[in-house]
């Protein structure tokens, strides 16, 4: 091994330099050692503090958005009401540690779960802000908080709870008659009342003796329930506007009043007959035990694990994965569902967007005896007490007024607005150097022609005439279309203070020897000008086309802040920005402006400071000795 101490690199010289400075001052002599013009830009560069800053920091932005949609995909369709206007927060399956080995029951709203202890105990976590103003977890009453609650419904927007002394107690959201329960309801003993349990801005109670009672937001949802089938109830289940009932004979029937909808499909083989009809289908019908429903379909089984599914699937809700024991309980979420099977283990299907159906490996180590889903969220119970968790944590940055993750967009939309800006800096660069190069070179003539054609194009409003053309020509363009044309307009009129600049370095170099030389030796003129001179004046070029790439990102997300960019659902910062103009929003909604704003202004900070660092290293009457 080598005595030598290794030298450290080039480049972590720069970067000691660029922040700390040099340790010692070099002598003219050293100096002039230097051994190309590009290590001394290098040099040059970073000395300059706010330049190495600025590469930095550009640098882990171009990595975050280049690297980052193959880790998040983008569903341009995507859109969930339950998530809208989700703060910030990893704390959706966050269960209180006073829960475990005490669980009795968990229940999930739409962005937040509430767990019952056997002590009687409620604990809530999650988001649990339902609007600006309601929060489920703060307007729990004091009430509830001092009694022993013996049972728990709770809704997306809403919460039911009854103690130990038949006391209701309801919270939340109550604009659309949430909190209408029925006289016969609030007669009623627990011990009367077989299960409660609540939905879409609906809450239900079954009575032992089979009587179903349901309340809520009438104009959402079917409620009503027949007379007929008054007292031959066993069990129900809410989808997003309906509900669906278990009968005593072991039959599924459709109690509310619509004649016809995706849920009044039911297979024959499980289906209700009225005995007193007198067309009967003459098919044999099968015993169902459990019943559970997502907002779109219904999963029924029977005492011999056969499942049924009716309703609109269209997440794969019928996709049961492969098993070797019986299911014996089926829970559901939004647009899944979860199975447990009779040897402990616990499988899960339909939609994956938010990892819902992801059921942990390590779960089979456990003997689960209990499975609670709801919305994006699922809790499995050992036999120890213990409870294991999988879904929807949470959203990093927060969701948008569609329940889109802000995170997500600010990636792909990073992207696009990147894409723009450097498509549209390279056209303005190419012919900001052809046109500056023939002007500077030629003279004359052809000087005058395309120093006049500059001069109008450079006259025009820019942002008001990229509106005109936008609002005329965007209406005919897909998307993808108008992305290219946003591209090539910013480049055709951003072309003319390039040429002027390469125009005023090519008359200064034409002067030179090295010119006169190639004339002399019978160079060709077109490649005196871009062999030779325009080499010589890279420098204005580089630092202009950077400083263009950061006005050209400023000018689309301009015109998609003032709704005349590319459209959502296409993701750009500029058009996130606009759907963020609002005073609203501004107030209460904070994340949805914040993080776009941030990265934005560090990304056009960090070009701006790049530029004028690459400025000041390749101007060498810049350089301090």
């Amino acid at each position: 091994m080598s005595d030598k101490k290794r030298k450290p690199s080039r480049v972590l010289n720069w970067l000691r330099r660029g922040f700390c400075g040099t340790k010692k001052e070099l002598s003219i002599f050293e100096e002039e050692q230097i051994q190309s013009p590009i290590r001394t830009i290098f040099e040059n560069f970073f000395r300059k503090k706010t330049a190495v800053f600025g590469l930095i920091m550009f640098t882990i932005i171009l990595l975050f958005v280049l690297i980052g949609p193959a880790f998040v995909e983008l569903d341009l369709s995507y859109v969930d009401q339950t998530q809208t206007n989700t703060p910030p927060g990893m704390t959706m399956l966050a269960v209180p540690n006073e829960l475990d080995g005490n669980i009795r029951r968990i229940e999930a709203g739409k962005s937040f779960s509430i767990g019952l202890s056997n002590d009687g105990k409620v604990y809530v976590w999650g988001n649990t802000s339902m609007t600006p103003v309601i929060d489920v977890k703060d307007a729990m009453p004091e009430e509830v908080k001092n009694s022993f609650i013996v049972d728990i419904a709770v809704g997306t927007d809403h919460v039911y709870a009854i103690d130990d002394k038949d006391n209701w107690y309801f919270w939340g959201v109550d604009r659309n008659k949430q909190n209408a329960m029925p006289d016969e309801v609030e007669e009623l003993k627990y011990s009367d009342i077989k299960k409660i349990d609540a939905g879409n801005q609906v809450t239900g109670v079954l009575t032992n003796d089979g009587y179903l009672y349901i309340w809520g937001n009438k104009n959402l949802s079917d409620i009503t329930v027949r007379k007929s089938y008054q007292g031959k109830i066993a069990d129900f289940t809410f989808t997003g506007y309906n509900y669906i009932v278990l009968l005593n004979d072991g039959t599924v029937a459709y109690t509310g009043m619509e004649k016809s909808n995706a849920f009044t499909r039911i297979p024959d083989a499980i289906s209700y007959e009225d005995p007193t009809a007198e067309v009967q289908s003459g098919v044999e019908k099968k015993k169902v035990v459990s019943i559970a429903s997502t907002y779109d379909v219904v999963c029924a089984a029977d005492e011999d694990g056969e499942l049924y599914f009716w309703g609109n699937m269209t997440n794969n809700e019928n996709a049961v994965p492969a098993h070797d024991s019986d299911i014996v309980k089926i829970s559901a979420g939004k647009n899944y569902f979860v199975g447990l099977m009779e040897n402990g283990e616990v499988i899960a299907w339909g939609d994956n967007a938010l990892k819902q159906t992801d059921v942990p490996k390590n779960l089979a180590k456990y003997n689960i005896v209990d499975v609670y889903s709801g919305g994006f969220y699922n809790y499995a119970i050992d036999d120890q007490g213990n409870c294991h968790t999988w879904g929807l944590k949470g959203y990093l940055l927060g969701t948008d007024e569609f329940g889109r993750d802000i995170l997500t967009r600010i990636i792909h939309g990073g992207l696009t607005t990147m894409t723009v800006g450097a498509v549209a800096v390279l056209i303005s660069t190419i012919l900001g150097v052809i046109f500056g190069g023939l002007a500077g070179y030629f003279g004359g003539v052809v000087d005058m022609i395309i120093c006049r054609i500059a001069e109008v194009i450079g006259s025009l409003p820019s942002l008001p005439l990229l509106l005109i053309l936008s609002s005329i020509l965007g209406q005919r363009f897909t998307t993808e279309q108008k992305m290219y044309m946003i591209m090539v307009i910013l480049g055709i009129i951003g072309w003319t203070g390039l040429c002027i600049l390469v125009r005023a370095e090519v008359l200064r170099a034409r002067e030179q020897e090295f010119v006169t030389a190639a004339k002399a030796m019978g160079v060709k003129e077109n490649k005196i000008v871009f062999r030779h001179i325009i080499p010589n004046v890279i420098s204005t070029i580089i630092v202009s086309a950077t400083l263009g790439f950061a006005t050209s990102m400023l000018t689309e997300s301009g015109l998609a802040f003032l709704g005349f960019g590319i459209a959502p659902p296409t993701p750009t910062w500029g058009n996130m920005l606009n759907g963020a103009n609002n005073s609203d929003v501004i107030q209460n909604m904070w994340w949805r402006w914040v993080f776009t704003s941030v990265i934005f202004g560090l990304t056009t900070i960090s070009i701006n400071l790049m530029g004028d660092g690459l400025r000041d290293a390749m101007d060498p009457r810049s350089t301090e000795r």
